[in-house]
């Protein structure tokens, strides 16, 4: 596997240093990791769905959390005394955490639960301050207008 040394842009830049990390911690991330199975779909213009596959798990076993940048979804099976022996068993409900890297101004706007999926929605909510504004051009003033304003001479009789 090659690895990239990331050192030459933290010296070079300022404020990439979350996009370096991002990049290097899916370069050096272990892609063996395929569980549960899940969708990450753009359903508008600043709108995005996570789909998870969670068979087996019911709503309150289940729990999502934003911190920061990062959206974490967590599973961990109630305990049962419910002593069954099974022949064969192939529906996982090993606990997990899985977690999403989420770019600036995205928010989680809601999440359900429903036929063993479990769909998390995100919007991008860009800030007005951040989004392109368009300058309006004032007419050009004529340089000999403000030579004639500044110039004012009075006459003494």
């Amino acid at each position: 596997m090659r690895t990239y040394d990331f050192t030459p842009l933290y010296r070079a830049s300022v404020g990439f240093d979350r996009m370096a990390n991002l990049l290097d911690r899916a370069m050096t991330a272990d892609t063996a990791t395929t569980y549960p199975p899940y969708n990450i779909e753009k359903t508008g213009e600043n709108d995005y769905r996570i789909s998870i596959a969670v068979a087996g798990f019911t709503a309150d076993e289940l729990s999502i959390e934003a911190r920061e940048n990062a959206l974490i979804v967590t599973a961990r099976k109630a305990e049962s005394e419910d002593k069954r022996t099974y022949l064969h068993r192939g529906i996982a409900t090993r606990a997990f955490e899985k977690s999403f890297q989420l770019a600036d101004h995205v928010q989680v706007t809601g999440a359900s639960h429903a036929d063993g999926m479990l769909h998390i929605d995100l919007e991008r909510q860009v800030p007005e301050a951040l989004k392109p504004r368009r300058i309006e051009i004032a007419p050009a003033r004529r340089s000999d207008d403000k030579a004639i304003e500044g110039t004012s001479e009075t006459v003494e009789a």
